[in-house]
């Protein structure tokens, strides 16, 4: 993929042309509450409250101090939210100060689809102000994840056609997590395919002796990405014949993260592969301190702080990206450009049979 804009052919214009149209008649979707799961890229403070809290310099960028995300700023399920007029979201984890009003957060840092091989144990929930009760059924349902459980079967040592043979029951296990949410009243679903794992400066360092493609990312790691998503979108296509209530979007985040880091110079950034947060080796600079911690390197301690200007950088600690880069992400693919069907964030409520199908 040679960029975003190179991905806009005349079909695709016409399109978005007749999509304009359709907007025009169709009234934005009002959402009084979100509700996400996921892993670390959209958790908002599950980990951090429950096990391992964060230290700067997360954090710092917008918030000034850790906030529980594992980024330097906000994440794009903040900015989701911020796009609808809604708080940030609370994560379920989080008791104090913890606002659940206009829905919570239940993404948590290594959260797989399956059951992992390591759990990691988790305490328990308080929360004094609660959604209403009608919220759960007009609420707009998130999810970001899948990354860790393609990332788990690598780093348990197996091979390429073992993972992509784990795919369709992690697949099938998420399909069922969405009926459940449908059965309790959840209609309309805001879904995130994985992204570029092959790209990610902790995957490269771990891996280096994996075939690179053109660009420098690791190309088994991506086709196997690729394989989740596509799976994950077959997954999708029954979940609209099983639920016909059900507003269902599938968002093609793999491909807007891919051209973000592969143009990153035409995009306004620079070093994509290598980590702005923490120390490391070689040219990932990752696997010696993490952001934030610090290590002993020759006789001395060495700490894992930021590097100069995260806002040019697209990766942030190795694994997650930058708030600049999520901003980036948020703006493509709330457009609905990479959305199947080619609805925008906003319309997300409204059922297949409203929208344009591609």
């Amino acid at each position: 993929m040679e960029s975003l804009g190179a991905t806009l052919s005349f079909p695709s214009c016409l399109v978005i042309l007749l999509l304009l149209l359709c907007i025009g008649a169709t009234k934005e979707c009002e959402f009084p509450a979100i509700f996400n799961l996921g892993d670390s890229n959209s958790d908002t403070g599950g980990l951090a409250a429950s096990l391992v809290p964060l230290n700067p310099p997360y954090g710092d960028t917008y918030f000034h101090r850790p906030a529980g995300r594992a980024t330097d700023g906000r994440l794009i399920i903040d900015f989701i939210a911020q796009s609808f007029g809604l708080p940030y979201l609370s994560a379920y984890l989080d008791s104090l100060g913890a606002n659940f009003t206009h829905g919570a957060n239940f993404a948590t840092s290594a959260s797989t689809i399956t059951p992992p091989t390591n759990i990691i144990p988790q305490g328990g929930v308080f929360g004094n102000l609660m959604p209403k009760e009608k919220y759960f059924s007009e609420a707009l349902y998130t999810f970001d994840i899948g990354q860790n459980d393609l990332a788990e079967g690598f780093f348990d040592n197996k091979t390429v056609e073992q993972v992509n043979a784990s795919v369709p029951n992690i697949t099938v296990a998420f399909s069922t997590n969405v009926k459940n949410i449908y059965k309790l009243g959840g209609r309309s679903f805001w879904i995130h395919n994985t992204g570029p794992l092959g790209c990610l400066p902790y995957m490269l360092a771990s891996f280096l002796s994996v075939e690179r493609d053109e660009f420098g990312c690791a190309k088994p790691l991506n086709e196997v990405a690729q394989y989740f998503n596509l799976k994950l979108k077959e997954a999708i296509v029954q979940l609209r014949k099983d639920l016909p209530l059900a507003a269902i979007t599938y968002v093609d985040i793999y491909s807007v993260k891919f051209s973000l880091i592969t143009n990153a110079k035409k995009y306004g950034f620079e070093k994509p592969f290598v980590a702005c947060c923490g120390y490391g080796s070689g040219e990932y600079n990752y696997g010696i301190a993490e952001c934030g911690g610090t290590a002993i390197v020759n006789g001395s301690e060495i700490f894992g702080g930021s590097c100069e200007n995260p806002s040019v950088r697209v990766n942030w600690d190795g694994i997650h990206f930058t708030e600049a880069a999520n901003k980036f992400i948020f703006d493509i693919i709330s457009s609905g450009a990479f959305s199947d069907p080619p609805l925008p964030l906003n319309m997300a409520c409204h059922t297949n049979s409203n929208k344009i199908q591609k």
